[in-house]
């Protein structure tokens, strides 16, 4: 037997709660998550995939990011808001000056501080797909 039929013989089932947090992300993929959780979602996929300057990046260009960010406030704790804010400062200074190294550090710093905090969004992400019916 090989090692593929062994492992299609033994199959794993998933919790409840793991079918859920699928089913949140199949949901946002088709764009039918609720806000802020939508926003909070999109928010941690951009920072995994390429920090806050990612982020603001592909923000700015597909969607409106005033409403993204307002979204955020409302779902974020202070200190992540405080964050999200501390890097488009830096993101905008980038933009008029590419080379700024202050500013650079500053976005590495917001990328630092989200990734410490993660658990919170997941948290958040949790809680919420624990709400949905599969």
């Amino acid at each position: 037997m090989s090692l593929f039929d062994l492992f299609k013989k033994k199959q794993v089932e998933l919790t409840e709660e793991q079918l859920k947090w699928n089913k949140m992300w199949d949901l946002w993929t088709e764009g039918e998550v609720e806000s802020p959780y939508a926003e909070l979602m999109t928010y941690q996929g951009e920072i995994n995939n390429g920090g806050h300057s990612q982020y603001f990046f592909n923000i700015e260009n597909n969607d409106d990011l005033d409403k993204e960010m307002s979204a955020l406030e409302n779902i974020l704790s202070d200190k992540l808001i405080d964050n999200l804010h501390r890097a488009y400062k830096a993101h905008l200074i980038l933009e008029e000056n590419e080379d700024d190294e202050n500013a650079e550090e500053i976005i590495e710093q917001c990328d630092d501080m989200f990734y410490e905090n993660e658990e919170e969004i997941n948290n958040k992400l949790q809680e919420y797909a624990y709400k949905i019916q599969l």
